[in-house]
């Protein structure tokens, strides 16, 4: 099963939904409005093997907005991402207990 964390204004995010869909069917998560909570963050940071900082936004305002720093802890970012979702970075894809950032599109192919 392949998965998507999917901004429909982005155009990478559209970009690698089009490339997943020539692969099969794809389960979309409008990340947005149906925000991940915690644990669920926490899992895919997991799958992903890098640093929270790695799956966020921080050139998005709210992450200035918010006083956060590429140096705050683990814990501080994923709260930061649960409770504001636009600072996750987009598009996030899930495949095969693997997950991949979809900038560029391509990257996300390794997991499948």
């Amino acid at each position: 099963m392949i998965t998507i964390w999917h901004n429909p204004r982005c155009s990478k995010s559209r970009q690698t939904l089009a490339l997943l869909e020539e692969k099969g069917t794809v389960t979309v998560r409008r990340y947005l409005e149906d925000t991940p909570n915690l644990q669920e963050l926490q899992k895919v940071l997991s799958l992903l093997g890098g640093n929270a900082i790695d799956m966020m936004r921080p050139k998005e305002a709210r992450f200035k907005e918010m006083g956060l720093s590429k140096e705050d802890s683990e814990e501080t970012l994923l709260k930061a991402m649960a409770e504001n979702p636009i600072l996750i970075e987009r598009p996030i894809v899930m495949a095969n207990n693997k997950a991949a950032i979809g900038r560029p599109p391509e990257a996300v192919l390794d997991i499948l």
